[in-house]
């Protein structure tokens, strides 16, 4: 496991690491061997059936990992999140859009740049404070941003873009 970096820290490891890779080639993903957590549609390359790319638990696991310390609105103090940077999820189904729409299990909806992935190494968290996120405690997948790493980011547009209990993902 990576070491934490004060409470602002993120960490990456496997193919989230390597940013600057080229896309895949094909235009396939794996299919899911469990319950689908993620569904991903509208602008990408990569599906794996009928323009549609479904993620269960494993495949998210393939993904790379890195964890993120930071404060939230919702939590009593720093908070340990793991999961999936969403960098590395757009590179697996290769988006032409530039805006996300995430949709939570309760209706909740936002849109996020695709841009902010990178630029502020957003995690689709999983696990929190080292346990797996069920839906009562807003997972089982969670968008979360580095609060603390940067004053910008402790503000009311990034909280609402932090939807948990997301289920899907478009790209426009």
């Amino acid at each position: 496991m990576p070491a934490l970096i004060g409470t602002a820290g993120v960490t990456t490891t496997g193919p989230a690491r390597a940013q600057a890779q080229a896309p895949r080639r094909a235009s396939s993903l794996p299919h899911p061997t469990q319950s689908p957590l993620l569904t991903i549609s509208g602008k990408i390359q990569a599906t794996n059936g009928d323009g549609v790319a479904k993620f269960d638990r494993p495949m998210l696991n393939t993904m790379g990992s890195a964890t993120i310390v930071t404060s939230t609105p919702w939590h009593d103090g720093p908070v340990r999140f793991d999961g999936v940077p969403m960098a590395a999820l757009m590179e697996a189904v290769r988006p032409t859009g530039d805006t996300v729409t995430a949709f939570a299990l309760n209706d909740y909806s936002v849109d996020l740049p695709l841009s902010d992935f990178t630029r502020f190494g957003v995690l689709l968290a999983t696990h929190k404070d080292g346990a797996p996120m069920r839906v009562r405690d807003q997972g089982p997948l969670f968008i979360i941003y580095p609060f603390d790493s940067a004053l910008e980011l402790r503000t009311r547009l990034y909280y609402d873009r932090s939807a948990w209990s997301v289920v899907q993902l478009i790209i426009r």
